[in-house]
């Protein structure tokens, strides 16, 4: 079973991560699920925009790591979420509701765009864990927020709130709470009366320029990720006290 649920309103599709227990992880299954979904909404004529955003309290911490560090035979779909939406050419909005942690802050940064709640938290656990980031985070953060602000993150593992989020550039708009989807589904109906053509073309244009400079750097990122050996046994401890 899936661990999102899709609604529907005319041109915009939201996908909601579902799952309380992980704070909204995404087991593999539903990762692969996800880029699927993610593609076919691509090739959709009628979807001209996608947000996705979480369950409250919590956007999505990104990978299931109950399941990752309890499989030592674990192997990782094809392709990841992040790589999906960069790739596709219907922009896709993060409406962050909550806790945005480690992968879910990498699926936020490949997306269009961020809005975020005033409740919304962001952070960067990896290394606190003993894991290593792949989905793009040490080249798309410091990018996003200077290098030192995205070490701070990273090497402290601590929330940055929606008003630092705000004030370092990572999101676009912070909004109350309660209005965060009305507002993610006002700027994805601007975006759906354009001409989708022309919103793929403008996406292309971002997406190429920013491969010029960030691509080899994402690319060294897998390279490490490939190499990386988990302690398993440190990482669960580490999980379980975090």
């Amino acid at each position: 079973m899936v661990r999102y649920t899709l609604e529907r309103d005319e041109s915009v599709l939201v996908i909601r991560f579902e799952h309380p227990p992980t704070r909204n992880a995404l087991d593999r299954a539903t990762r692969v699920a996800l880029v699927d979904e993610l593609r076919d909404a691509d090739v959709d004529s009628e979807v001209r925009c996608v947000v996705l955003t979480g369950l409250d309290p919590s956007f999505t911490s990104g990978v299931d790591a109950r399941e990752l560090l309890s499989d030592p035979d674990y192997v990782p779909p094809p392709v990841d979420p992040p790589t999906a939406i960069r790739e596709v050419g219907t922009p896709v909005i993060a409406a962050v509701n909550g806790s945005c942690v480690s992968g879910g802050l990498e699926i936020a940064l490949a997306c269009s765009f961020i809005v975020a709640s005033d409740r919304a938290t962001f952070a960067d656990t990896h290394a606190r864990l003993g894991l290593t980031p792949g989905w793009g985070l040490s080249v798309e953060l410091p990018a996003t927020i200077g290098v030192a602000r995205a070490r701070q993150m990273t090497l402290t593992g601590l929330p940055v709130d929606a008003a630092t989020a705000l004030a370092w550039g990572l999101v676009n708009e912070v909004v109350p709470h309660g209005i965060l989807m009305a507002r993610a589904g006002e700027l994805a109906r601007s975006i759906a009366a354009l001409d989708p053509a022309m919103t793929r073309h403008a996406l292309d244009l971002y997406r190429r320029g920013r491969e010029t400079y960030l691509g080899r750097a994402r690319a060294m990122e897998k390279e490490a990720l490939e190499a990386w050996q988990v302690d398993r046994g440190a990482a669960r401890r580490r999980f379980k006290d975090r």
